[in-house]
Order: C-alpha cells, then structure tokens, then sequence
C-alpha cells in the first residue's frame, strides 16, 4: 500500500529539488512514518507551503501616479476581478484546504513584522494549519527541525564522535539589512578584535574580516571543532530557534548559544551553553569556556540525547509525519 504523498512549495529559491529533505529519513525516497515527502508532485496528497509568501503573488501591486490619474476618469473601466487562484500555483485547486499546511520560518523580526502578518492572512484563506515561530501566528510554535548535514541519517544517528582538533569555529554571513544582523556583525568585529580562538567561515564577510573561507559542506567546518558559536539573527521570544543550533550538536560541537527561550524548552538540560550577551561580557565568556575541552566533556552525554531528540522528535519529516496523521483522521 503506497504512503500519502507530501507536496511542498517554497519562495526560497534554492529549494527546487525533488529530494529535498530525504537525507532527514533513513528510509528512501523521503518516507517517514505515515508519509512520503516528493516536493515537486504535481498531485499530492497533502501540501507543505514553507515560507510560501503569499504576498508576493497575492498583494495588490502599488500603481503609478499615471494609472491612478487614468483610474480616475469619468469613462474608465473597473478593472476585472481577479480569481486569486488562479495567480497561485495548481496544487493550490487539487489539494483540499484541511490537508495544505503553512509554516512561515523566517524570524518575526521588526523589520518584517507587517510582511508576516500579511502572509499569515492570506494563508488562513487557503490552509488548514497555518504556524510560526512568533506569537502573532494563528498557531504559535516552534520551527520543526531541518540541518544541513551533508551526511546521511544512519551515520548521524550510529556514528560515534569524529576527533575534534580545534577550539572553536563560527559560521556566519555579512547580510547588513537588519538591526539584528548588524549587532551580530559587530560581534563578530569585536571576536577578531579580542584575538579569540575563534575561526570564522562565511561569505560576503566585511572587508577586513579573517576568514577561513567559504564552506560548500558545514562538516569541513564543525565537526573538527569542540565549540560552535550558533548566535540567532532573532532572541526576543520563547518560539524561535534554527538550523544554527542543529547542525551544531549534529556535529557534536557544544554549542555556544545565543538565541531565545525555544531551546531550553526543546532540548535537554547541558547541551548547550548560553552566551550570556554580545558585548565584552560575551567575549570573556568565550574566551573562558574554548581555553580547554572540559565542558565538551562534561556535555557529551548531553549532547548525545539532545541529537536523538533532534534526529527522530524535531525533525521536520516526524513532524510532517504526525501532521498527515492527524489531518487524515
């Protein structure tokens, strides 16, 4: 008996593989419990939006001084309605409301706030379940997890501990376009400047930046590290944590974490490390923790459960998983 399948539509623009998430089974063509996840079906079953924006097919376009003088006249023409399907893509007319899912994933920064809200809005018209990671979503709730580990399911969850060489590495991006992002730029200034044991990875880093280059797998740039610096782009609320704190413990660095409240309620106690703010107080508490191995040590046994708990409840596929159950009941 063939499993439902799972469809799933994304504006993030790299996400246009068939295979997206099967490296999150240990099962093959994306199967997990009472699901197959094949992104690009033309006729699924059910229907995962992730970071669907609606906005951009839906919100009426802004018009020009021209059009609104044209508008105007006595003997203009109302424009003809528009059916909004039929500016969505067709999965939206073969997949029944009660079995389309919308998981908004983005942080509800100040910035975005009214996009968000927006987004929110329109996917109440067209699904049954529509969440974030913000207080402002119909359904307030954590992102379920997605990690890009470049190795496959049975290895993250049988293999032992690679041999770690390093302190500490930091990955990390130069995006500016926030408040949020340009405090974490500053800090990342401020760990150069304290000459911390601290290797940065990342692209379009600020000129001046000591960097040991840009990663095409996080592996190269984790795995022989004993910390990991994971710093949120968003710490304001009790919902929202990312792949940052994943792929860390995946890797089995000990996180050093700076983020919301989200994880203390997901993850077990020791398995992480908080950083305690980014300013020189932060610094001093790197530098303390990266001088020796002996929290590693002491977290192992933390760090193991906390990647269980990742690997088979948070994981988007178990998550997909449950929601199929629950939607078809």
């Amino acid at each position: 008996m063939s499993l439902p399948i799972v469809g799933m539509l994304s504006s993030y623009s790299g996400l246009t593989q068939c295979d997206w998430l099967w490296k999150q089974t240990p099962q093959p063509f994306g199967r997990w419990g009472t699901m197959q996840l094949h992104a690009l079906d033309p006729q699924p079953d059910y229907l995962l939006l992730y970071q669907f924006n609606f906005h951009e097919r839906l919100a009426p376009q802004p018009r020009s001084r021209w059009q609104r003088w044209l508008g105007a006249l006595p003997f203009a023409k109302p424009a003809a309605p528009v059916d909004a399907r039929s500016l969505l893509p067709p999965q939206f007319s073969r997949v029944p409301k009660e079995r389309t899912a919308f998981l908004l994933r983005e942080p509800p920064l100040p910035e975005v706030r009214a996009t968000n809200l927006l987004n929110y809005a329109y996917a109440c018209d067209y699904c049954g379940y529509v969440s974030g990671p913000d207080d402002s979503a119909p359904v307030p709730a954590y992102m379920p997890a997605i990690w890009y580990v470049n190795v496959s399911f049975r290895e993250l969850n049988e293999a032992p501990p690679p041999e770690k060489h390093s302190p500490c590495s930091w990955i990390t991006s130069g995006i500016s376009r926030t408040a949020s992002h340009r405090q974490r730029l500053a800090f990342l200034q401020a760990v150069q400047d304290s000459q911390l044991p601290v290797e940065v990875y990342g692209r379009d880093l600020p000129p001046g930046t000591r960097t040991a280059g840009v990663l095409e797998n996080k592996w190269s740039g984790m795995a022989p590290y004993t910390y990991n610096l994971a710093i949120e782009n968003y710490a304001d609320n009790d919902w929202y944590v990312s792949e940052k704190l994943w792929d860390a413990l995946l890797f089995w660095c000990l996180p050093i974490y700076y983020g919301g409240g989200a994880a203390d309620k997901l993850l077990p106690p020791g398995s992480f490390l908080r950083l305690p703010s980014l300013d020189e107080k932060g610094i001093e508490y790197i530098r303390e923790v990266t001088a020796s191995p002996d929290a590693w040590l002491e977290a192992r046994d933390a760090i193991a459960e906390a990647r269980q708990v990742i690997l088979h409840k948070l994981n988007l596929m178990n998550w997909l998983s449950e929601w199929v159950g629950t939607a078809h009941h």
